[in-house]
């Protein structure tokens, strides 16, 4: 009974590595303006009204209303939203692969 409760305990403690991640990924998203245009949970200054709410992003099934919801969609978008739709108003904000992919894991984490 011991052995469980003690699972169960650590378990439900989120992970250092886990927060750090999140913390830069909220870092990266402050850094290249998205709150600008985004509400982001979490992220300081995300109170944009222009673009879509990213709340619960994860649970969405396609980015854009056209690629299925998946982490090197995502990327893809973050990285160059034009060659998706070229009609969106998203700007190429020069996203690197790296910063995409924290970004990316982040915001298909909101659920």
């Amino acid at each position: 009974m011991r052995a469980w409760l003690i699972l169960a305990l650590a378990m439900s403690i989120p992970a250092p590595a886990a927060d750090a991640q999140k913390d830069k990924a909220r870092l990266l998203l402050r850094q290249f303006g998205c709150g600008s245009c985004h509400r982001i949970p979490e992220v300081a200054d995300a109170v944009g009204d222009v673009g879509p709410s990213l709340e619960k992003f994860g649970a969405r099934t396609y980015i854009a209303g056209i690629l299925p919801n998946n982490n090197d969609n995502l990327v893809r978008f973050i990285r160059d939203p034009r060659s998706v739709d070229p009609r969106t108003a998203m700007p190429d904000l020069g996203v690197g692969e790296v910063h995409a992919r924290e970004m990316a894991a982040y915001l298909r984490s909101l659920r």
